[in-house]
């Protein structure tokens, strides 16, 4: 069984080896799921923008 490598995701900066990858940019599971459920209404819905940026500005790089 081969193992997944601990990857830093670019929500909550923390390593993980479960999540996901959009455009070379690691997400973790944890970070994944709370986005999903949250609300745009939410203060943390502009968080989530806000670090998902990260990702067109790597990729434009």
């Amino acid at each position: 069984m081969e193992q997944n490598p601990r990857q830093t995701c670019i929500i909550c900066s923390q390593e993980k080896e479960e999540g996901i990858v959009i455009v070379s940019q690691f997400i973790c599971e944890d970070c994944e799921s709370e986005m999903v459920h949250t609300e745009a209404d939410d203060a943390k819905y502009r968080f989530f923008i806000g670090r998902m940026k990260k990702i067109g500005l790597q990729k434009n790089a």
